[in-house]
């Protein structure tokens, strides 16, 4: 009897040591998400943060990502499939390339999750959906006219209003019901472009803290480095005081800008602010935002963007924004995004299980105006993929093959003619229509060739992305473990006038002379480098 009590009292007293000690913070090393993740916005419900980020084009298109250690983020689902607003989207009279979903505002209120963003193309109006569960399903609430990087504000009073605008940034408010701008609500602009801030003035993310209004954009001077600023009212119409937050460089880079701070579970505040890095896009950096005389100054000490920082939150769910895949699930894995959206006919998981079979559906001449590409992000510092092959059901005429693919590309393909398929390193260089972003001229560079004979082939990418670098280089084997490199070094290269994105991984398989031919993607392996 006295052993048993004596051992309820160690095992109570371990309990409380136990629930005593605090969890084990995570060291968060910047940039926090060395990958393609712009324009974020970022809010906090219970002891979960949760993401969106731009990705235009790219269908099912705005990711929603979710993390307890805001180190790693998991992707939990998608607010919409498709866009259908103009044939474009499906790669039809045009593209949507660069275009698409930006910029978009999440915000959590009376129980429901609502983004809103606007698509930056015609018919020129916004979308607003929500969801009781952030996984989804989202349902579409309306469209409204279009704001430009946009931000909700769901006021105390229960009355919410959108900041939007480039330049000139304007506080319009909205229906009860988030169907149209209120008639005779409020309608102001509350902050201008002045002398210092000539140069660029965007980028907004509104919040309400301690009674204040407060707005973050970002400015970019003429001749100066991008930074980041808020401006601060007591009356949601202003007038706006403003005070610059950050301005850092980081990592051999120029600046850091455009973002957004959200608080913890503990009381604590932070930044989110991404980075421009070349070939791989915008990256995401986290700092600490301390309030300072009611303004919330992001950075270390110095006031910089750290190299790492420690969080007080246990370690989450593992990052999924990129991975391997065995296409044995019944869906596609959520790292997975179409150029464009699919023709869901000519893509299967079924037909051959443990594969993604990619038909060819129409015939085109160039893999930009290619449907059913299939995508995912590329990562830094460095990072290496291979695609396993089955080209057994390629026709003649077909292209299929792996890619660094960018306004400009390095490609790996796999080129069938009179029955016999050649490999070929290319490099290929789109030049797009200002209005509809239709595929005007694809300038090719051939820099390897050579004959296949193995009806499985494996194609490897890797990329390095450290500062000074962008560079990928491109490797193939018939039987998995002899690699042979094919063509020279690519410069992978960032360029908002097209893409508008990171270099990404990319799958593809089009026809050239008649549609019917297939290829199987039996294996894609990632490896972070």
């Amino acid at each position: 009897m006295i052993r048993t009590m004596v051992a309820a009292a160690l095992i109570a007293s371990a309990a409380l040591s136990a629930a005593a000690t605090p969890a084990p913070a995570t060291t968060v090393t910047n940039p926090m998400i060395w990958a393609d993740v712009p324009d974020p916005d970022v809010i906090r419900v219970g002891d979960d943060f949760y993401m969106v980020s731009t990705t235009m084009h790219l269908m099912p298109g705005c990711p929603v990502m979710k993390s307890r250690d805001l180190a790693n983020w998991e992707i939990i689902g998608y607010v919409f499939d498709r866009i259908e607003d103009t044939p474009r989207y499906s790669l039809l009279e045009g593209t949507a390339y660069g275009r698409g979903q930006w910029a978009t505002s999440l915000r959590y209120h009376d129980g429901r999750f609502y983004v809103l963003f606007s698509a930056n193309d015609e018919p020129h109006r916004s979308h607003i959906f929500s969801a009781t569960d952030p996984a989804g399903p989202w349902t579409l609430v309306s469209r409204p006219e279009h704001f430009h990087d946009s931000s909700f504000l769901f006021d105390d009073d229960g009355r919410v209003y959108v900041y939007s605008g480039s330049g000139t940034i304007r506080v319009r408010e909205m229906l009860p019901d988030l169907s149209g701008v209120k008639p005779g609500g409020v309608d102001t602009i509350v902050v201008r472009q002045d002398e210092e801030d000539s140069g660029l003035l965007e980028g907004s993310r509104a919040i309400k803290h301690n009674g204040k209004y407060y707005l973050l954009a970002i400015s970019w001077p003429q001749g100066k480095p991008r930074r980041q600023l808020c401006y601060r009212a007591d009356n949601i119409e202003g007038p706006y005081e403003k005070k610059e937050i950050l301005r850092s460089t980081f990592g051999g880079f120029s600046y850091v800008g455009q973002g957004t701070i959200v608080d913890g579970p503990d009381g604590s505040w932070w930044g989110i602010i991404f980075q421009d890095r070349g070939g791989v896009g915008r990256v995401l950096t986290l700092e600490p935002c301390t309030w300072t005389d009611g303004w919330p100054m992001l950075g270390d000490s110095e006031g910089r963007v750290p190299d790492s920082v420690a969080t007080p939150y246990p370690a989450g769910a593992p990052s999924n924004l990129i991975c391997s895949d065995t296409f044995d699930a019944a869906t596609l894995a959520p790292c997975w995004q179409w150029n464009h959206n699919p023709t869901d006919s000519a893509w299967s998981l079924t037909e051959r299980p443990g594969a993604l079979r990619l038909h060819t559906s129409r015939v085109v001449d160039n893999l930009f105006d290619a449907p059913n590409t299939i995508s995912q992000r590329m990562s830094g510092p460095a990072c290496s993929a291979t695609a396993t092959l089955d080209i057994s059901g390629m026709s003649d005429g077909d292209v299929a093959g792996f890619s660094a693919f960018n306004g400009d590309a390095g490609v790996l393909a796999i080129v069938r003619e009179n029955g016999k398929n050649m490999l070929v390193m290319q490099e290929q260089n789109v030049a797009l229509d200002d209005n509809d972003k239709r595929v005007t001229d694809v300038a090719v560079a051939e820099h390897a060739r050579v004959p296949l004979t193995s009806s499985i082939v494996q194609l490897r990418i890797d990329a390095d992305f450290r500062p000074g670098k962008d560079i990928a280089t491109f490797f193939y084997s018939t039987d998995g473990n002899s690699w042979h490199r094919i063509g020279p070094d690519f410069v992978m290269r960032f360029d908002y006038r097209r893409l508008f994105m990171g270099t990404r991984f990319a799958i593809f398989n089009y026809a050239t002379n008649a549609a019917g031919g297939y290829i199987d993607i039996e294996n894609f392996d990632f490896k972070q480098l």
